[in-house]
């Protein structure tokens, strides 16, 4: 912890994906087992938490975010002494366990969701939400499903129809409900009891829903080839002002075990409607998270106005962070080139704020191409060839060249990469110029400065394809430069005496600077000023 911040202000979390990080016995499906037998890895790179994607009893219809209960393991992935080896061996080594929540929906084998819909009169009918057909005897409104069609599915035995945001096989729960509300919380006790020290929880935004019903209007914006989902503005479905009592009642649950217990929340929204999501007197999320750098053209000015909007619409107190890669969104060293994803790595470790890797993304993985006959994401299948299957991001991360790259010794649930002999971790971590070595560097430099973790942002120039920024804290002052073009670029860099500690291209460190600086293609740099006491708080 740097300078007294919470963990959670100064680490950094990575994203496990547990179906693609590491297999243990033979199935094709990652593990937890798996999970502890590359910790090294995760510990040579140095994160601070690990947040690990739902291991919940499922059918698994979207791959594990249908649960089917919410205290227990899958027996894919292991079994609950699995999990408390995993949490003890983590914490032993310094480090934290994140869980994620699903509180949005269940899977439709969910106990709860079996006795809803055996009968009207079943007390917990009300834990789901049912609604009598329109006059015509369709659906109740035009509300659409996030995976296609619409969002209601007809129960002949009962008469009625049962709203889901995402499949059919996912009943979203009725958070109305108090008794519903207060099992998802003694749910979240359960994993609290036992050690963990936090969640992600998945789509918040969705949790409540309008009370009337109403429908969405028309999108004016919607063209052929965008998500069928987006034919509507989802004003009554997500971002209901109900939603913060339910992240409020989380909270309190939280921080009955303690003040470092962390949440994060999954919420896609504009900067403006997402600082809510702390919550009054930031008594909601910590870590809204902020997912704008996955949509945000890659300009130097553009990106300097993400961050000063972002950062002055910060409610006070609260704290930053930032999001460029995920297990739905197309990796980074795709959208950008694996040269430009170097430089976003840079980005995403010197801003002021909490940054999220992606389990993958440290070796520079990029989207896989899926087989029509391999394709699992239920997205794809439902809404195919518009680009929204989320299978490209999900594939096994390679441990070294080996056929099945050291991931299984079986058939892989996705296939890997066809550059998996070449992009591996086996291979980076032999090379002093690797992605994985970057990623090694900047976490190192990260930890040994507070002012890359915890000091404040200041914005020094976005200009010619350059963006520019300090991190001050204490004594300590850095200057990031970071080319986002392609060709090189001179930069007026410094007045004072000062030396590169940190190249992208990890061949400059060291070297000093004054004046003009040269940056080649695809190059960042932090530079530290020699000036120590000039650049303090």
């Amino acid at each position: 912890m740097a300078d007294g911040a919470a963990w959670w202000q100064s680490g950094v979390i990575y994203q496990v994906y547990p179906r693609s990080f590491q297999d243990s016995n033979g199935d094709g499906v990652g593990d937890l087992p798996g999970i502890l037998a590359r910790l090294d890895h995760l510990q040579a790179l140095g994160v601070d938490a690990l947040w690990v994607s739902p291991i919940y009893p499922s059918p698994m219809a979207d791959f594990g975010y249908d649960v089917s209960d919410y205290t227990g393991i899958h027996p894919l992935f292991g079994t609950m002494e699995d999990f408390d080896r995993l949490l003890a061996e983590l914490h032993r080594r310094g480090m934290k366990l994140i869980l994620d929540f699903v509180p949005n929906h269940s899977s439709d084998r969910h106990p709860w969701f079996q006795a809803s819909r055996s009968s009207r009169d079943d007390p917990k009918r009300d834990w789901y939400i049912w609604r009598d057909p329109a006059p015509d005897g369709g659906p109740p409104n035009n509300w659409l499903s996030e995976f296609g069609g619409g969002a209601w599915e007809w129960d002949a035995a009962t008469g009625q129809y049962y709203y889901h945001a995402y499949l059919k096989e996912q009943p979203d729960l009725n958070w109305r409900n108090p008794a519903l509300r207060d099992a998802m919380l003694d749910a979240l006790r359960v994993w609290l009891d036992r050690g963990v020290d936090g969640f992600r929880v998945d789509a918040i935004h969705h949790l409540i829903k309008d009370a009337q019903f109403r429908d969405n209007p028309p999108n004016p914006g919607w063209r052929e080839g965008m998500s069928p989902v987006r034919r509507v503005i989802r004003l009554h479905t997500v971002d209901q002002p109900e939603v913060h009592d339910a992240i409020a009642a989380m909270r309190r649950v939280a921080d009955g075990y303690g003040p470092d217990r962390l949440l994060i929340g999954e919420a896609y929204l504009p900067i403006d409607q997402l600082m809510a999501y702390y919550g009054a007197d930031l008594t909601g999320f910590q870590l809204p998270f902020n997912f704008h750098l996955l949509s945000t053209p890659w300009e130097a000015k553009t990106l300097a106005a993400l961050i000063r909007t972002y950062e002055a619409a910060l409610p006070p107190g609260g704290w930053p962070n930032w999001v460029l890669g995920n297990h739905d969104r197309s990796r980074v060293a795709s959208r950008l080139g694996r040269g430009q994803a170097r430089v976003a790595a840079m980005l995403l470790l010197t801003l002021r704020g909490t940054p999220t890797l992606y389990q993958g993304d440290e070796i520079g993985m990029t989207d896989v191409d899926i087989p029509p006959d391999r394709v699992q994401d239920p997205w794809e299948k439902n809404i195919p060839g518009l680009g929204l299957g989320r299978d490209p991001v999900r594939t096994p991360i390679p441990w070294d060249d080996r056929p099945r790259g050291g991931f299984t010794t079986g058939e892989p649930w996705l296939p890997l990469g066809p550059d998996h002999d070449r992009v591996n971790v086996a291979a980076q971590a032999a090379d002093p110029s690797s992605m994985l070595a970057l990623h090694r560097a900047l976490l190192a430099l990260r930890r040994a400065e507070p002012a890359l973790s915890v000091g404040r942002y200041e914005p020094v120039s976005a200009e010619n394809d350059i963006l520019s920024y300090e991190r001050r804290h204490g004594t300590g002052r850095f200057r990031v430069l970071l080319n986002l073009s392609a060709g090189e670029r001179m930069v007026d860099a410094v007045p004072d005496a000062a030396h590169i500690r940190l190249s992208t291209h990890l061949d400059r460190g060291g070297e000093p600077v004054s004046g003009i600086l040269r940056l080649r293609p695809d190059e960042g740099v932090v530079i530290g000023f020699d000036d120590k006491g000039k650049g303090g708080e």
